[in-house]
């Protein structure tokens, strides 16, 4: 005849005895690092204090990119000579400027250049007006090419230099104004944005 227990445990088991315990839990992290060493985290959130704050902007001044702490951002790479991918990444910028207008969101506007042997300070302000970008929320930026390839590797930028040309994809991300990395988009073969994460 099988009888209910009334309590959560098993008290008819002679209780484990504390060396035991001890070498199971020691076990059981130790499985725990093992795993953890051979499968990737999610990185923690990128914030914008982490990321390479010097920069000079189109006017040829210092541009503090921490300064932007406590703003929306929407943030892009690009170089000047391209006519391929950056066209469409500047008109899908635009419309999310409209977009963002016609609901009342205001953000910054960043384009980072990939390539500052080419693209200085009078190229990119050539660049904002023969395009008219003239938003003061828009920022065409410079810095040293160690500055750019950080950049590029935190906020997951591929990008390559082939001849005089830099081969790069179209990928914007998005801090929020606690200055929090919260979404990156990318462009597929289409032609279409899509979300892809941080």
């Amino acid at each position: 005849m099988h009888t209910h227990n009334r309590f959560p445990i098993d008290i008819t088991r002679a209780p484990q005895r504390p060396i035991q315990r001890l070498l199971q839990l020691s076990a059981a992290l130790l499985v725990m690092v093992a795993f953890l060493s051979v499968t990737p985290l999610r990185a923690a959130t990128l914030h914008l204090a982490q990321l390479p704050g010097a920069w000079v902007d189109d006017r040829g001044q210092p541009f503090d990119l921490h300064a932007l702490q406590g703003r929306a951002l929407v943030v892009t790479m690009a170089y000047a000579n391209c006519h391929r991918v950056c066209p469409t990444t500047m008109a899908h910028l635009q419309q999310l400027q409209r977009d963002f207008d016609s609901r009342g969101i205001s953000a910054e506007f960043l384009v980072i250049g990939y390539d500052p042997d080419s693209d200085d300070a009078a190229t990119w302000h050539q660049y904002r007006r023969t395009r008219h970008l003239n938003r003061d929320n828009w920022h065409f930026l410079v810095g040293t090419r160690t500055a750019v390839e950080q950049m590029a590797r935190q906020l997951g930028f591929d990008f390559w230099k082939y001849d005089q040309h830099v081969i790069h994809d179209s990928r914007i991300v998005y801090f929020d104004a606690r200055g929090a990395l919260v979404r990156a988009d990318e462009q597929t073969q289409s032609g279409e944005y899509i979300e892809v994460g941080q």
